[in-house]
Parts: C-alpha cells; sequence; structure tokens
C-alpha cells in the first residue's frame, strides 16, 4: 500500500452510477438518483462516496450498517410504524442493518455514505 491507495470523495473523479429504485419500491414521485462510490474493501463490505437524490420516496430495507453525513437538502425518514426523522443539512446518523421503512426526498438530498455490509 502506498499514499496512491488514499481515495478522495471528490465527485468529479470518480464514475457516477445513475438510478432509479424498483418500480415496486417507489412510493411518490421520480427519485432519481446517483451513486459515486469512491472506495470499496476487497472483500465488498465495506463502502464509501456520495449519494443524492431527487425528489419522491421509496421503501428500504437495511442489510447492512450505514453512516451519512447529509450535505445539502433534506429526507425525511419514516419506520415502519410511521414514526419519522427529518435530517438535514450537516446532520450525521447511523441506520442499522435490519432498518425497514420509508426514505423520503421533498426536494433534493445529497449525502456522504460509509456502509458495512452486514
Amino acid at each position: 500500500m502506498s499514499i496512491n491507495d488514499i481515495k478522495s470523495l471528490d465527485v468529479s473523479d470518480i464514475q457516477v452510477d445513475s438510478y432509479l429504485p424498483d418500480a415496486e419500491k417507489i412510493v411518490k414521485g421520480t427519485p432519481h438518483q446517483n451513486v459515486w462510490n469512491a472506495f470499496s474493501s476487497r472483500d465488498e463490505k465495506f463502502h464509501a462516496g456520495v449519494w443524492d437524490a431527487q425528489a419522491g420516496a421509496w421503501t428500504v430495507s437495511y442489510d447492512e450498517d450505514e453512516f451519512c453525513y447529509i450535505l445539502e437538502g433534506e429526507s425525511i425518514i419514516h419506520d415502519e410504524s410511521g414514526q419519522s426523522k427529518t435530517v438535514k443539512a450537516g446532520d450525521t446518523f447511523t441506520i442499522p442493518a435490519g432498518f425497514s421503512g420509508t426514505w423520503e426526498v421533498p426536494k433534493y438530498c445529497k449525502k456522504i455514505y460509509v456502509i458495512y455490509e452486514a
């Protein structure tokens, strides 16, 4: 390993993966999403990068643990019982493996993510 193995999260240097959630997961809107995955471990269980999404809502079911740092905009995360948490620019939080609910983006949201696949 060398200093060259240290990766930046500068999205201008990373290939973007653009997508929509599967149709059966979309609750409202057309939540176009982009992922700039800056790093994946050799065993493909640890990932870090940048994600953004346009307005919409979709169901989520986490098999992985995720740390998030919201860079821009906001999201509302709803659990299956109907409780919700709003996260905005500057917020940091974790989502544990096993969480299921709905992720909603009112207008736009951009975050740094760090994922460990349990």
